[in-house]
């Protein structure tokens, strides 16, 4: 079988990855890894645990005034983790 057109590795797994449905759980991974970048150090320091399931984050904030903050600025956070991880990924946010 002759093959047309060539493929870099980056494109193999991208496809694999769509093809087994594991791209949504990889990006939901990448948003919980980019959180301390996107939000920085001050934030993350009061950050105990954060998880995504099916486009929610959860995270546990130990301040109570933090996560007030953080919550009166939930929609301003997802755009700017979507926009970072190139597509829709979470839909909401909730600070615990």
């Amino acid at each position: 079988m002759k093959r047309t057109q060539a493929k870099t590795i980056g494109q193999i797994v991208d496809d694999f990855l769509k093809q087994e449905q594991l791209d949504t759980q990889l990006d939901e991974y990448r948003a919980c890894a980019l959180w301390p970048e996107i939000m920085g150090l001050g934030v993350n320091r009061y950050t105990t645990r954060r998880h995504v399931n099916g486009g929610i984050m959860t995270v546990h904030i130990a301040s109570a005034p933090l996560r007030n903050e953080l919550t009166m600025m939930r929609s301003r956070i997802v755009e700017e983790i979507n926009r970072v991880l190139g597509r829709e990924v979470i839909k909401d946010i909730i600070f615990k």
